[in-house]
């Protein structure tokens, strides 16, 4: 009965740690996305979504609201770099939901693109088409 107690306790412990080491690890694999969405590389992004959603089985919209690119969401940092092609992409791998959802200052990405100056961007018109 105790040898089973120990097992139990020795394997919840382990699972802890590895839990917190994953965690760590998604934050690594997404440490340079700003950069790659400032560059406008869809080709880098591309790559780098999958390699998430393969080895942490993530989608964009799991870890969509916890990157913040200098105070901003990816779409806007697209928006404010004017990185049609990354931009463009990350509004059609969203959920519609999500897209027209407030963001953490509590503005939609359309509305603080029109309060911005930005609604006529090409991004901002695929984000209208899609919501």
């Amino acid at each position: 009965m105790l040898k089973n107690i120990k097992s139990s306790i020795a394997i919840v412990t382990t699972s802890f740690i590895l839990a917190g080491n994953a965690q760590a690890d998604v934050g690594e694999a997404l440490q340079n996305i700003c950069t790659i969405v400032k560059a406008d590389d869809k080709g880098e992004l591309r790559k780098k979504m999958k390699m998430v959603e393969s080895d942490f089985s993530l989608k964009i919209k799991d870890y969509y609201s916890g990157v913040s690119c200098g105070g901003n969401s990816l779409i806007r940092t697209a928006m404010l770099s004017n990185a049609i092609e990354t931009g463009t992409l990350i509004v059609k791998k969203m959920p519609k939901s999500d897209l027209s959802a407030p963001e953490k200052d509590g503005k939609t990405v359309a509305v603080w693109a029109a309060e911005n100056g930005l609604a006529d961007s090409p991004i901002a018109a695929v984000l209208k088409d899609r919501i």
